[in-house]
C-alpha cells in the first residue's frame, strides 16, 4: 500500500510539472533554414528577353490633324474648338509679351523684335505691316516688300510716335492711314514709290520722303505750313516743280534733284513785312534743280545767312 501511494504521488508531481511548463518556441531562423530549396529553378526564364530589340527604331505616332478633336473616349463626340485670331485693336497686354498672330502664323514679337515699345521688323520679307502691340511707340519695317498702307494698318495705336518704312515698294497710302495717329512725329518713307503726299497729323516734326515720285500737283503739299513743330523736311529726288508753303519752325529743307525752276519772294520771306526774319531755317538744299539760286537773292533776304547748299 505505501508503495502504491508513493507511485501515485510521483505520477501526480510529473503531471503538475508537465502542465506548468511552456512549450518551447521555434526560432524564426530555424524555420527559414528548414525551407526546402532543393527545387530546381528554371534559369532559362531570363533567356527569353532579347536585348537586341532595344536597337529597333521606335515609330513616332502620326501628328494629329488640326481638324480632329482630341477626346478621352472614342465613343464620345465633341465639337472641335476653333480659335479666332485677335483683332488688330485687341488689348495686347492680355497676351503678355506677344502681339497677335501675323499672316505667317507667328506672333509679331517672335517674327520681329520688341523692346520697350519699339518693334523692329527690318528685312523680314514682309508684304504687309503686321498687327502691332497696342503700346508700340516706334515701328521699324525697313527693307521689306510692303506696297500698301491701309486705313486699318495702324488702327488704335495711340502711342505711336515714329514710323520708318525705308526701302519698301509703297505706292499707295490710304487717306486715313496716318492722320488719326495723335502722337505721330516722325515719318520716314525714303526709297519707295509714293506718288501722293500722305495726309498727316499736325504733330509732325520730321518728314522724310526722299527718292519717291511726288509731284507738286499732288494733294496735301499745303499741309506743311500748319505743322507748327515741323523741323526737318526731306523731299529730295522727287518730281516737285515748286516749293510749298513752309512753317516758321523749319530748320532743314532738302529739295535737291527735283524740277524746281523758280523762287518767289514769299517762298522763304514775307513780301508784306520787310522786317520779317526766318531765324530757324539753317540748311536749304536746292542743288540739282533747273533754278539758278543766284538770280533769286531777294528770296533769301529774310535769312540771317545764306544757307548751305543753295549755290
Amino acid at each position: 500500500m505505501p508503495l502504491l501511494v508513493q507511485s501515485l504521488t510521483h505520477l501526480l508531481l510529473l503531471l503538475v510539472v508537465g502542465c506548468g511548463s511552456a512549450a518551447p518556441t521555434e526560432d524564426p531562423e530555424d524555420v527559414l533554414l528548414d525551407l526546402d530549396i532543393d527545387e530546381d529553378l528554371d534559369l532559362n526564364l531570363y533567356d527569353t528577353f532579347d536585348y537586341d530589340d532595344l536597337d529597333q527604331e521606335i515609330d513616332a505616332p502620326a501628328p494629329l490633324s488640326p481638324e480632329a478633336p482630341v477626346t478621352g473616349d472614342e465613343d464620345h463626340e465633341e465639337t472641335p474648338q476653333t480659335s479666332t485670331p485677335p483683332a488688330p485693336n485687341q488689348d495686347f497686354k492680355a497676351l503678355g509679351l506677344f502681339g497677335p498672330d501675323t499672316g505667317l502664323g507667328m506672333p509679331t514679337c517672335l517674327l520681329c523684335v520688341c523692346l520697350s515699345g519699339s518693334v523692329y521688323c527690318d528685312d523680314s520679307n514682309l508684304e504687309d505691316v503686321p498687327p502691332l502691340p497696342k503700346d508700340t511707340t516706334h515701328f521699324y519695317g525697313r527693307f521689306n516688300k510692303i506696297e500698301h498702307i491701309k486705313n486699318t494698318t495702324f488702327t488704335n495705336l495711340n502711342k505711336l510716335q515714329s514710323i520708318d518704312l525705308t526701302g519698301n515698294d509703297i505706292s499707295e497710302i490710304d487717306g486715313a492711314a496716318l492722320r488719326p495717329l495723335p502722337q505721330l512725329q516722325h515719318l520716314i518713307l525714303a526709297d519707295n514709290d509714293v506718288k501722293v503726299m500722305p495726309d498727316l497729323p499736325k504733330t509732325m516734326r520730321l518728314i522724310d520722303l526722299r527718292n519717291n515720285k511726288l509731284k507738286s500737283s499732288t494733294e496735301h503739299l499745303e499741309v506743311f505750313k500748319d505743322m507748327k513743330d515741323l523741323e526737318y523736311l526731306y523731299l529730295s529726288d522727287n518730281e516737285l516743280d515748286y516749293i510749298p508753303p513752309l512753317p516758321l519752325s523749319l530748320r532743314v529743307l532738302h529739295l535737291q534733284n527735283n524740277n524746281i525752276q523758280s523762287l518767289h519772294m514769299d517762298t522763304f520771306c514775307n513780301s508784306h513785312d520787310p522786317t520779317f526774319i526766318r531765324r530757324k531755317l539753317e540748311d536749304i538744299r536746292l542743288d540739282g534743280n533747273p533754278v539758278n539760286t543766284h538770280l533769286f537773292a531777294p528770296a533769301y533776304s529774310c535769312l540771317p545767312r545764306l544757307p548751305v547748299g543753295t549755290h
